[in-house]
């Protein structure tokens, strides 16, 4: 394990800040590289599909305004990572930060958290790459296989583990080509919709400014708040770029620029999209309309074939290629996660080890694929159904992560918030608000969760969702306690931060 330490280079917060090398390739990638990253990994063409018609369900001709209402608090802890990363580009990113700001504690369970939303939202995506995979082949009938798409699951894993061991070059030459199919499909299908738009029989509805007013959409407050909540998930990724600081030139500067440029780059995505959507298929419930609850699993697997024609199979292969990209861009922060906790003794040195060859987190990377493969197996044989709840537990890990990443930033800058405006609005205040916004976020999607009739399955006779989530994050709790009292890892308990 590399013990060489690097000064980071923040502007105007606390000083004799310190990232401990690890010895990871650095400065492999570029602001480019960063931006390309940060995109894939949330998946956009496949989050939009699953998570579009969901928000019309239930904000009907307003989803537009919700969008851009969901990306608000996400903007405002970009802003966050973006300076802690200038005082600390350490691959850890929430672990460390929350650790510097609050102590071990609050350090190990931002990381555990990180792991979490990760581990949980790979079983997801290795379930839709292997259905999707099989739409592709024959007459589809194999997707319906739960053992054929679970293995095709487990497989996809697997090799995007191993193209994340082999290195990060390899890695990002990969994300490149399916970053390319996802979005050039994409492209193609938003043409086409605009050239029936225009072409077309007024069969859809014409671009009204109301869809973006926000006093008719909070008519419906609990609407707002659903939709909003959504809208969490489907930005959720960018900071991928974030946990690959130290691979990445200029890390104090370039990973941040491009966590905020890409996060700018989704929401004109998804805005834009959704707009051509609702306007071409309309909110209403018969047909293709993002109301029909027929859609709701995938809008877009709904309007392939009617926007397309024989050319249909292009989305499909679009939502693979997403499916693929961010499978493989969910690994490299857990792993890069779980390296840093191990370097700086929160979890077992072998979590710490570098491979000296690829310079990848080899161990970290192995069992994130493993874990993340072994959940998905067992969640699959043991309750499809709790498998879904627990997928929809995860906005409820991104919301806790993403708050105490916020709160971490006010509370690292304290001392300096009064030096310029810049550093009041982008350290202080906004990262606050941010953080405020998602804590509130986290206690409307559990009292939701609470509810027997949320999701799939109940326990006890609360929702199945809700229980999945407080199990899952109160496990980070009894994992650090065990931590605690290794011999290995009770040294970083026990440190000054």
């Amino acid at each position: 394990m590399s013990t060489d330490m690097t000064t980071a280079g923040g502007q105007g917060g606390p000083s004799g800040t310190t990232v401990q090398a690890k010895g990871l390739r650095a400065g492999i990638l570029d602001l480019g590289d960063s931006v390309m990253l940060g995109l894939a990994s949330t998946a956009p063409v496949y989050s939009l599909a699953a998570t579009l018609g969901l928000i019309v369900a239930v904000n009907g001709n307003y989803t537009p305004f919700v969008l851009l209402l969901g990306f608000i608090p996400v903007l405002f802890i970009a802003y966050a990572f973006r300076e802690l990363n200038s005082a600390m580009p350490d691959c850890g990113t929430t672990f460390t930060w929350s650790r510097r700001a609050f102590g071990p504690w609050a350090g190990w369970m931002g990381g555990w958290g990180v792991a979490l939303a990760g581990i949980v939202v790979l079983a997801n995506l290795a379930q839709v790459a292997g259905q999707y995979l099989w739409l592709l082949i024959g007459d589809g009938s194999l997707a319906q296989n739960k053992l054929v798409v679970t293995g095709t699951g487990v497989l996809f894993i697997v090799l995007m583990t191993l193209v994340n061991y082999r290195g990060i070059r390899l890695g990002e030459h990969v994300q490149r080509v399916l970053t390319y199919v996802q979005y050039i499909a994409l492209g193609i299908f938003a043409l086409a919709i605009v050239i029936r738009i225009t072409a077309g029989p007024p069969e859809g509805q014409a671009f009204d400014f109301e869809w973006f007013n926000p006093v008719g959409a909070f008519a419906d407050p609990g609407a707002v708040v659903h939709g909003s909540l959504l809208a969490l998930f489907i930005y959720w990724g960018w900071d991928t770029c974030l946990a690959l600081n130290e691979e990445t030139e200029n890390p104090s500067k370039t990973p941040g620029r491009g966590a905020v440029i890409s996060a700018f780059v989704l929401v004109a995505i998804y805005v834009s999209v959704a707009l051509l959507v609702m306007m071409y298929a309309t909110v209403g419930s018969d047909g293709i309309g993002l109301g029909n609850e027929a859609n709701q699993a995938d809008v877009f697997l709904a309007m392939k074939d009617v926007v397309l024609g024989p050319w249909g199979w292009l989305i499909v292969v679009a939502v693979l290629a997403s499916v693929l990209s961010s499978t493989q861009t969910t690994i490299l922060p857990t792993a890069r996660g779980t390296l840093s906790m191990g370097t700086h003794g929160a979890l077992p040195p072998r979590f710490g080890e570098v491979h000296p060859r690829n310079q990848t987190p080899g161990f970290s990377t192995k069992v994130m694929g493993a874990a993340a493969a072994a959940y998905y197996v067992a969640m699959s044989f043991l309750s499809e159904n709790l498998l879904a709840d627990s997928i929809s537990a995860i906005s409820l890990f991104i919301a806790f992560y993403y708050a105490l990443t916020g709160f971490a930033c006010f509370w690292y800058f304290r001392g300096t918030l009064r030096e310029s405006a810049r550093d009041l609005w982008f350290r202080g205040i906004l990262p606050l608000l941010g953080a405020l916004l998602l804590t509130a976020a986290f206690f409307i999607s559990a009292v939701q969760m609470w509810d027997p009739a949320y999701g799939d399955t109940q326990i006890f006779g609360v929702g199945g969702a809700f229980v999945s989530g407080v199990v899952l994050l109160a496990l980070g709790v009894v994992l650090a306690a065990v931590c605690r009292f290794l011999p290995s890892t009770r040294g970083y308990f026990l440190a000054k931060r």
